[in-house]
């Protein structure tokens, strides 16, 4: 089945949220809300706050779009994209899987604190971004020490297989 048009109307009440009604060919009506997509978008907020703090290579890949790349600063305090880079190129799962496998071999994690700051999704119920506050510490056995701390933004598309990410920004300090 698939969706011929949407109409989209704001309804205020005590919650203020974007109503959204769908029409699928067979005339039939599906409402989506924003607050049930930002429920689904915390889930995968938390999904991937557990993946890292288990260590669990296979749900933290769940999360990802095929198309997602990752950026990353070189520093927290570099907020200028022309010192960016991304070390692990469009997503691609036995690569990911490797690079993942073998950090969480190298580092121990000694705390890893998320907090959600904002959650907003499109009129059209298709997309989102999440900006999340991030305070995360791993440490080798030789004490080397690797510290995501600061903002981060993940970028989310909705899928026929439900939310994933397609984009996120490596951890800036604002």
């Amino acid at each position: 089945m698939g969706f011929k048009t949407v109409n989209h109307k704001m309804r205020k009440d005590k919650k203020d949220f974007n109503q959204i009604t769908v029409t699928t060919q067979d005339n039939a009506h599906a409402e989506f809300s924003k607050s049930v997509c930002e429920v689904e978008i915390q889930e995968i907020i938390d999904r991937e706050t557990q993946a890292w703090n288990e260590k669990n290579v296979e749900l933290l890949l769940s999360i990802f779009h095929p198309d997602m790349v990752w950026v990353w600063p070189t520093d927290a305090n570099k907020h200028d994209p022309m010192t960016w880079i991304s070390f692990l190129g469009k997503f691609n799962y036995d690569r990911w899987s490797k690079a993942y496998l073998d950090w969480f071999a190298n580092y121990e994690l000694k705390h890893n604190v998320r907090s959600t700051q904002k959650i907003s999704v499109t009129k059209q119920g298709d997309g989102a971004f999440a900006v999340v506050d991030v305070d995360t510490l791993w440490v080798t056995k030789t004490g080397e020490i690797s510290h995501w701390h600061g903002r981060t933004c993940k970028t989310y598309t909705k899928t026929a297989s439900g939310w994933k990410m397609i984009s996120q920004v490596g951890v800036l300090e604002y």
